[in-house]
Order: C-alpha cells, then sequence, then structure tokens
C-alpha cells in the first residue's frame, strides 16, 4: 500500500490541545466485530466489554526528555531524549546550529553530558550525573509537536496514567490516559482483570514515514517487556474463552512483538514491528486507543486490525461527529472481526 493511501482530511480545531475536564470524561466511537459505528461515552467502557475480558495496560511513565542549554562553544542546543541506555547514557536527537562533535560536552544548568559518538540520525551522550536525575531536575515534559502550549501543571499530572510507574517514555501511551483507578475497580468488579507490560514509547513515534512506499519504511526500535505473571494472566484468559484487549498501540506491538517467533516466545526486547493491512494478528483480539495522525504508522496498524474500509468509514465518522483528536482527545474500542 501507498502512504497516501492514509491520509484524510482534519479540521484543525479537532485537534485537542487540552484534556478533557475530568480523566475519563472523553468520548468513545465503538467498532464491535458484528459491524456497525457506535457513539458512546468513555463511561460505557464496562458495559462494552465481557466478563473474563483482559486489559494490557503499558505502565511504562514519561520522563522529562526534553532540555535546553549549550555547547562548549556557548551555542544554543535543544536534546530530545530517545531512550534511556544505562544509568548514565542515553540516545538522544539533538537540534543545534552545528551539530555537537565526539567528546564535545553540553551545559544543562548545573548538569554535563558528553557527546560521544554520532549513531544514525540520534547521538550517544554520557552523562555526568545519572540520566534520570539529570532530567528530573532541569528537563522539561516532552508534550507531542501538535501541542501547542508549553507543558505546565496539569500536563504533568494529565500526560501521564494513573498507572504510570516504570520511567522511560517519551510519550505517553495516550489510550491509558482514560482509565482512572474508580473504572480499573469498576471493571474488576465485573470481572474484567487488567496486567501489564512495559513498552518505553521512543521521540520516533512521532517522525512522519518519508516514503511513499510503505514496503520501504523502516521502523523505530522500541524497548518492551511482558512479565511473567502478566504471561500467566493471558494463558488463563484464552484457557478461559476470554479476550486480550490491549490498551493501546504500545500494548497492541509489545504483545504482537513477542509471537512473532512463536507465541509468545520472546517476552523481552527491542521491536521495530511494522504492522499493516494483510497483518495476521497472533496475540490481540480487541484495541482501545486514540485518533492516530494522518500518514501515520499508527493508522496503519489500526487499519490492520480492523480493516482499510472501516478505518476511512470510522475516521470519515468520527470528523463529522467532531470527535476530539490525538493524545488529549476522545478514543475507540476496536474489535477484531
Amino acid at each position: 500500500m501507498l502512504l497516501s493511501d492514509f491520509d484524510y482530511y482534519l479540521p484543525e480545531h479537532l485537534i485537542a490541545q487540552f484534556p478533557p475536564a475530568v480523566r475519563g470524561g472523553s468520548r468513545l466511537l465503538h467498532l464491535p466485530a458484528a459491524g456497525g459505528l457506535h457513539d458512546r461515552q468513555f463511561a460505557d467502557l464496562p458495559s462494552l466489554l465481557r466478563r473474563g475480558d483482559l486489559l494490557v495496560l503499558n505502565d511504562t511513565r514519561v520522563i522529562k526528555a526534553r532540555l535546553f542549554g549549550q555547547k562548549d562553544s556557548g551555542g544554543q542546543v535543544e536534546v530530545m531524549i530517545e531512550r534511556v541506555l544505562s544509568e548514565y547514557e542515553a540516545l538522544a536527537m539533538v537540534r543545534a546550529s552545528k551539530s555537537p562533535k565526539p567528546d564535545s560536552w553540553l551545559q544543562f544548568g548545573e548538569h554535563r553530558a558528553q557527546m560521544l559518538a554520532r549513531e544514525g540520525e540520534f547521538f550517544h551522550l554520557r552523562f555526568a550525573a545519572p540520566v534520570l536525575d539529570v532530567l528530573e531536575a532541569a528537563g522539561q515534559l516532552p508534550l507531542p509537536p501538535y501541542i501547542e502550549h508549553r507543558p505546565d501543571g496539569e500536563d504533568a499530572e494529565r500526560y501521564q496514567t494513573v498507572f504510570a510507574r516504570e520511567p522511560g517514555a517519551v510519550a505517553a501511551p495516550t489510550a491509558g490516559l482514560h482509565f482512572t483507578e474508580a473504572m480499573l475497580a469498576t471493571l474488576a468488579e465485573q470481572g474484567i482483570a487488567h496486567a501489564r507490560l512495559t513498552l518505553h514509547v521512543g521521540a520516533g513515534t512521532f517522525q512522519p514515514v518519508r516514503v511513499e512506499n510503505l514496503a520501504e519504511h523502516r521502523m523505530h526500535h522500541e524497548r518492551y517487556r511482558i512479565p511473567p505473571e502478566t504471561l500467566a494472566a493471558i494463558a488463563a484468559t484464552r484457557a478461559a474463552g476470554g479476550r486480550i484487549v490491549a490498551v493501546g498501540t504500545t500494548s497492541l506491538r509489545a504483545l504482537e512483538a513477542a509471537c512473532q517467533t512463536g507465541d509468545f516466545a520472546a517476552p523481552e526486547g527491542d521491536t521495530d514491528i511494522f504492522i499493516t493491512p494483510g497483518y495476521s494478528f497472533r496475540a490481540v483480539d480487541a484495541l482501545i486507543t486514540n485518533f492516530h495522525l494522518p500518514k501515520s504508522t499508527l493508522l496503519m496498524l489500526v487499519s490492520a486490525l480492523m480493516g482499510y474500509e472501516r478505518m476511512q468509514a470510522a475516521y470519515a465518522h468520527a470528523v463529522a461527529a467532531e470527535y476530539r483528536f490525538f493524545s488529549y482527545g476522545d478514543a475507540m474500542l476496536l474489535e477484531r472481526c
């Protein structure tokens, strides 16, 4: 398929710049396996799932991944952490009038980092103090490029899921932003359990696809881990006839990546899985997700799950009905046919 196959018209005013007034107060577009489109509220989710279903949540925590500072020469520099490699090292995208050279130093207030080497489009940095400590002290929350305001106190709370616990993401797993502790408790009371995995979302999730022929596109790598207790919960759910419901495309990518060489044969590792129409799903029966950007790999993933024509119809309906789009926007519940 071609990149242009995944374009659609989106009025700018439908791009949500702020979260809803109350967490979970979003709309929900339901696409059941039997067909059709149903306008609901996210609060209706417990009535749309079945006793015995298992929600799989991504418990990654967004770090303050954007740093502003100076080079040794005094020139301004902006650093966006892509991935924390170890306690003191990270891969990052760097914006400056001239790229920093190997062995040069970058200064962020009281903190320093040395540029070790260039690795493709990224820079390998070694910090003088633990990376996460530096980011917490000197970094800014990395809101997506389509959100136009500077991050503030509300973003610090609302651009983080209530179940976030493993620091490492530079973008939120946004389908999880709709959930509250009360919602999770209600689901549990109805026999709908949840389990966790970790996939640290990288800045590459916002990079545009630059080729028209999708067969030529190469995905960015992201690190994931599915713990043994989640694998056990999945096995028990399947044995009882329940469905595996991924909360967000990041959870789906981790689950499907784990099954590429066998049934959850790779519960931990790096993945560059690229899911497009025609893909055979091995792990996931349904998906809760937000609405995705035109021409994005996530829109291609959704099209693979629900079918290309259904995706076109759903997005046309969402635009006409003025759903709110992207990270702070409304949600969809998609069931595989």
